[in-house]
């Protein structure tokens, strides 16, 4: 599983069970007895690029240890409709109790990672890659952010702690950009480079005065951001961000900027359309059916 914190992820597993379940499955408790094993089979209904697959099969493991979990694709391949994801085999009663949290994750990081690559093929040949905001589901953040890279994306900053992004409100708080930057530079490590938002080619010019590391451009037209790019000439890398849709990012990205930022990975990604189905009923092993 790539970089995501084992710890971290089990305490983020283990609240998602224990607010579904609760006091308990009443549903399969009752309808089951509780000894009966078998085999349940993960579908994808629609053409996707899978991510999150170990973390499904985590959710199974977190309710059931005894469960044998086998994932049939990889995080970043894509799927056709009708591919086999993967398999669970083991008491059925801890499967169908586990179901929704675990298809809840898998199938929000599928849809993250599926429009991540939709944005990154649509600026293919350029130089611009395709980044996340800090736009996503409180408490999911680790797993939105995992889904992006998966799609072909990169991290924009983790939280408010890792990364100096100066926005607008700071800005208008601190009494300008210059006075922005001054503050922040006498006050962070070394080790932090600073971001500043600006709006127009004016505000570009104080940024660049007050020495930012890299400028935000948000929500330019597209000859304005060009003009950007032509008067950085590559001394700091340029973001875009703002108003960012599939129509419009390769425009976006021929102006030259380096980055592009897109609330709607994360924000408003649709979930994924993925079933999970028992299909034998009895002591199967994964790999057995189908």
């Amino acid at each position: 599983m790539m970089n995501l914190p084992k710890q971290t992820l089990d305490t983020l597993i283990r609240r998602a069970l224990d607010e579904d379940i609760g006091a308990g499955d009443v549903t399969t408790s009752s309808a089951l007895g509780g000894d009966e094993k078998g085999l349940a089979q993960a579908t994808a209904k629609e053409p996707l690029v899978l991510a999150g697959i170990d973390v499904f099969g985590e959710v199974f493991h977190a309710l059931d240890p005894d469960l044998t979990f086998m994932a049939c694709k990889k995080d970043g391949e894509r799927v056709d409709r009708g591919e086999l994801l993967a398999e669970v085999s083991g008491r059925l009663a801890s499967i169908l109790t586990a179901e929704r949290v675990a298809l809840n994750l898998l199938q929000r990081m599928c849809g993250i990672a599926t429009a991540t690559r939709r944005y990154a093929d649509a600026v293919a040949g350029t130089k611009a890659r395709i980044l996340d905001t800090r736009k996503t589901m409180p408490g999911l953040r680790i797993l939105d952010k995992y889904a992006v890279r998966a799609g072909g994306g990169a991290n924009h900053r983790f939280a408010l702690y890792d990364g100096v992004l100066i926005k607008d409100n700071h800005i208008a708080a601190a009494g300008g950009i210059g006075q922005a930057v001054r503050r922040v530079r006498e006050r962070i490590p070394h080790t932090l480079k600073i971001e500043v938002e600006v709006r127009d080619l004016a505000g570009l010019e104080e940024a660049l005065a007050a020495g930012a590391d890299a400028v935000l451009l948000d929500n330019m037209g597209l000859d304005e951001m060009a003009r950007a790019v032509q008067r950085v000439a590559g001394r700091v890398p340029l973001e875009a961000s703002g108003n960012m849709t599939l129509e419009r990012v390769r425009g976006v990205a021929e102006t030259g900027v380096d980055l592009i930022s897109v609330g709607a990975l994360t924000h408003s990604a649709s979930a994924a359309d993925i079933s999970l189905n028992v299909t034998e009923v009895g002591t199967p092993s994964p790999g057995a059916a189908g």
